[in-house]
């Protein structure tokens, strides 16, 4: 007789249970550090959670007084046998309205008992001096890509690591055995090879009025034949790079970046080509703009992010007030995120959420993937959305396009993937487990399990990292943000005339997002 499944109509809702730490080779190679509640400082209304970050480093918000903060922070750090110093700012944000300072801190005194550290400082300081001192200072949080890993088993010993995602996915300890990891094992929605034997999506080939425009910022995107013609990369803001440009350390272009002698493709190596085929099977007629900002192995750190960011809400501000430069984004897709170690007490999110809060006031829709570690845990930037039982971070000004989030939906279109985040900040389901979409052309050092010859021809089982055939199947969250973003792109499609002012971008950005999710965004 088959077991039942259980009920749990009555059950409490989920838990919003603190994701793991990620391994450290994963963090190591932008200085990651675990900040661990059960050693961390504590202090009155300030009480953390589980999040990675770049250990003897702060950044603080260009939006207060710089020179005030460094003072409070540097009377703190002296007392500890510490010194702060204020970086230089980052060139890409010099001179625009967004963007952090980095704060180094470093030993100065024999006095010094511990090794300098961000979180030990901030805290330090909020409860020598009162929380309010350092609202607008806070920790470089380290950034995920949102995707499942794209084959938990990669290493010679299957069980090297105890997380099965301990690349892509940065908190997940999962047992290899568990229904969540088979999502990441090729056959069962992990990256793989697929034919797809379909015609390519219709793009038309003039239309009446402007194409809508999906921006995405991820790995960047390899040649594809469906894609060479749509996608644009390289926009840069006054000349400056945005993201990153060195060819030799391009993922969606050198599949194994990272371990060149390992014969494995990277982690995320063509997630971005993944990601803009998606918007491209949702939107044909959609033009892509791609910035790559993730490495081949992820992650990155939220500076970074910020001064990226920063740049396309400039691009995007001086399209709409007609300056040169501009450039028009209908729809921004971000499949990456991180969970605050203080969610609800806003001391430094607000810098990321202004940035994303500009970019909706200009008629830009934002779409964030939810994240894939199976938690109600808010995750963020996709957590800055509206949340459906009012207790987020933030409230939405009316003229604000609110962010969406979304979270995952199995194959079946019915049921949530077991991966997917949820909870009321998650805005929409759409499809994201064993989905089909464009890959470049990689093929990787595994092999096929069998191989032989007949009748003159070669004959082997499925390669899985041969994809020459230039199309895979993967599974994550971070491919539902995207084909939810080119939906949008659909129903703009058409209705983009010379209307280009921002109270018309907005109004048909939530008229897109309602008609998709049949409830209005607000």
């Amino acid at each position: 007789m088959p077991q039942r499944p259980a009920d749990r109509t009555n059950l409490p809702e989920p838990l919003d249970r603190d994701p793991l730490p990620p391994s450290r080779d994963m963090i190591a190679t932008v200085g990651g550090r675990v900040l661990d509640p059960a050693t961390a400082i504590f202090v009155p209304d300030v009480s953390p959670r589980p999040t990675v970050y770049v250990g003897p480093r702060l950044v603080i918000s260009k939006s207060i007084d710089v020179d005030g903060a460094m003072k409070v922070l540097s009377d703190v750090a002296e007392k500890l046998g510490w010194k702060v110093e204020l970086d230089e700012e980052d060139p890409r944000t010099r001179g625009l309205r967004f963007g952090v300072r980095g704060v180094t801190i470093s030993v100065d005194s024999d006095r010094a008992s511990i090794a300098p550290d961000g979180w030990t400082l901030l805290q330090q300081t909020r409860k020598q001096l009162g929380v309010k001192t350092v609202v607008g200072v806070g920790l470089d949080h380290v950034v995920f890509s949102g995707t499942i890993g794209s084959n938990p088993f990669h290493h010679s010993n299957p069980f090297h690591h105890s997380n099965p995602f301990h690349h892509s996915n940065p908190s997940v300890d999962v047992d290899p055995s568990s229904p969540v990891s088979s999502y990441a094992v090729p056959g069962w929605g992990g990256r793989q090879p697929v034919a797809y034997v379909g015609p390519a999506p219709r793009r038309a080939k003039k239309l009446a009025t402007r194409r809508p425009v999906v921006a995405i910022l991820d790995t960047g995107c390899g040649d594809h034949p469906w894609l060479d013609p749509v996608v644009k990369k390289g926009v840069k803001l006054n000349g400056k790079l945005i993201g990153y440009d060195d060819p030799l350390t391009e993922p969606d272009k050198i599949g194994d970046v990272v371990g060149q002698l390992d014969g494995v493709i990277d982690p995320l190596s063509g997630h971005g080509t993944f990601i803009s085929g998606l918007v491209h099977q949702a939107c044909p007629d959609a033009d892509i703009l791609v910035w790559r900002v993730v490495p081949s192995q992820g992650p990155i750190v939220e500076s970074d992010l910020i001064a990226s960011l920063s740049q396309i809400a400039e691009l995007v501000r001086r399209f709409h007030e007609g300056k040169r430069g501009g450039k028009v984004i209908d729809v921004l897709s971000l499949s990456l995120g991180y969970y605050h170690e203080t969610p609800v007490d806003q001391q430094f999110d607000p810098t990321m959420y202004s940035i994303l809060e500009d970019l909706s006031q200009h008629g830009t829709q934002v779409v964030c993937s939810a994240g894939n570690d199976a938690t109600s845990r808010p995750s963020f930037p996709a957590a800055f959305g509206p949340w459906s039982d009012n207790k987020g971070p933030v409230t939405p000004a009316a003229d604000t396009l609110p962010i969406v989030s979304v979270g995952a939906l199995n194959p079946n279109l019915t049921t949530d993937a077991l991966f997917s985040n949820a909870g009321p900040w998650v805005h929409t389901y759409v499809p994201g487990a064993s989905v089909v979409s464009t890959m470049p052309t990689f093929q990787g050092g595994l092999q096929s399990a069998a191989a032989t010859k007949a009748f003159d021809r070669d004959r082997d089982s499925i390669d899985p990292d041969d994809f020459r055939g230039g199309f895979g199947v993967w599974s994550g969250t971070s491919f539902a943000a995207p084909l939810f973003a080119g939906r949008v792109a659909a129903q703009l499609a058409g209705g983009l005339g010379a209307g280009d002012d921002i109270a018309a971008a907005a109004k048909r950005a939530k008229a897109a997002v309602a008609a998709l999710t049949q409830k209005t965004p607000d």
